[in-house]
């Protein structure tokens, strides 16, 4: 992230209803079809996951909601969002409590299964420590016998699984002990009460953690681990909304409004390769 991020963001600030009323939809409400209500674009958030998604003065704020402001105008839809715990989004999206998924939602071949995905970003996980710490883990392989704690679901968990098997435990060495918390705030808190030794977390997530405890904690790793695809998500029986966030994310992307936004927050597009590699498929 870049550093005067969060010193902006409040310029950028957006409401919940996000009304955009003063600019002309580009589309007729009643021609969007997939949404729950007309009008509106419900959307499915984590607002406690900064710079992604999280609240400032009890408005939703960061990348997510601006980036669905772009595609509500794109659309002519006035962008809703639903505060939702991060283990319930797609649970929640699949049962027709929000239109869409937009919170940092890392695109896996399981969770390809269960929703259809729209890929817009790329990220991966750092790991983070007590400044005051001897132990400086660089890659998951240091990790052996360490309490390394994350967000509940998140996607590299599976991974870290298998380093513990198959590296940790095949070399003679203690098992990596994976922690889970419902938001990214409470891993923060756990390892500053020292109940788990690492947290492993997103890189943009680690870097405004490390700036807000202002150098309690540091970032320990140096490359970007277990590098991952973003995308929003929708049920798999909603073609017809995903062919609308399609075409709207190809004209903002046209406008030159999507590469600036991505400018400001210091982040990057997929390219199709590893889109094709998240989803885990080998045709274009």
């Amino acid at each position: 992230m870049q550093k005067d991020l969060i010193g902006k963001k409040t310029k950028r600030n957006l409401t919940l209803t996000i009304a955009l009323a003063c600019v002309a939809p580009l589309l007729s409400a009643a021609e969007i079809k997939g949404t729950l209500n007309q009008g509106e674009l419900l959307v499915g958030s984590d607002l406690t996951y900064p710079p992604y998604t999280y609240l400032e003065q009890k408005q939703p704020a960061g990348f997510d909601p601006e980036f669905m402001a772009l595609m509500g105008k794109q659309l002519g839809l006035e962008p809703r969002f639903l505060d939702t715990r991060f283990a319930n989004l797609i649970l929640g999206v699949n049962a027709q409590r929000f239109d869409l998924v937009a919170s940092a939602l890392y695109v896996t071949p399981e969770r390809s299964k269960q929703v259809d995905f729209l890929s817009y970003l790329k990220t991966g996980s750092s790991l983070m420590v007590l400044s005051t710490s001897d132990f400086k883990p660089g890659q998951p392989e240091d990790l052996c016998g360490k309490r390394v704690g994350s967000i509940m679901g998140a996607s590299w968990i599976p991974k870290l699984n298998k380093v513990s098997a198959e590296y940790c435990l095949a070399s003679g060495k203690p098992a990596i002990q994976s922690r889970e918390f419902p938001t990214s705030p409470e891993v923060a808190q756990a390892l500053l009460a020292k109940a788990i030794d690492v947290q492993m977390e997103d890189p943009a997530v680690a870097k405004i953690t490390v700036e807000k405890l202002k150098g309690r904690t540091v970032i320990s790793s140096n490359e970007l681990i277990y590098p991952v695809v973003i995308g929003l998500a929708v049920r798999k029986d909603n073609q017809a909304l995903l062919e609308k966030l399609t075409t709207a994310f190809a004209k903002i992307k046209q406008k030159g409004s999507y590469g600036e936004l991505l400018a400001r927050y210091n982040l990057a597009e997929p390219s199709a390769e590893e889109i094709r590699a998240a989803l885990g498929t080998t045709t274009p």
